[in-house]
């Protein structure tokens, strides 16, 4: 696959509408040609500890972050008519699924791709098949593991590698 985006978000609480940054990486031709970050105002708008423990992000972060629809408006038109690569893809997909109801925005059926599923494949020999694992062995060294848009240029990285 030579055209794609990847893309990865982080969420403030258990609920998978709760996202609350959004990394996109875009590959033609097999190069990342562009890429995108943003903070969101999480839908609840409350961070649970683990969530915080995981990323970093905290209610300071995204008090005056955009609300996902205005988000959205900036990303759709980059990821126009490309498939959408994540790593462990069913949790991505349910965040974009779960955020477009809360909004009662209409879901565009994106084909989604899995990285993960993938890699268990692919490369059985690594001795886990998590993000930061996997990208290293593509040659990607994750120096910011669950920063949105590090996450999703080392799924492109792998993406680029094993799909």
């Amino acid at each position: 696959m030579k055209d794609f985006a990847a893309i990865d978000f982080e969420t403030a609480n258990n609920e998978r509408s709760s996202v609350c940054s959004v990394g996109i990486v875009i590959v033609r031709d097999g190069e990342i040609v562009d890429s995108f970050y943003s903070l969101i105002k999480p839908e609840p708008d409350y961070y649970n500890y683990w969530c915080q423990q995981v990323h970093g992000l905290c209610s300071r972060d995204t008090d005056n972050a955009p609300v996902f629809p205005d988000v959205w408006a900036k990303i759709e038109p980059m990821i126009e008519g490309l498939p959408l690569v994540a790593h462990n893809s069913p949790f991505d997909e349910g965040c974009l699924k779960a955020v477009f109801r809360t909004y009662q925005m209409d879901y565009p059926d994106y084909i989604f791709y899995d990285t993960l599923c993938c890699s268990r494949r692919k490369l059985p020999s690594l001795a886990n098949h998590q993000l930061q694992t996997v990208a290293a062995a593509c040659g990607f060294q994750l120096e910011n593991h669950h920063h949105a848009l590090a996450d999703a240029e080392a799924c492109a990285w792998i993406a680029r590698e094993i799909l």
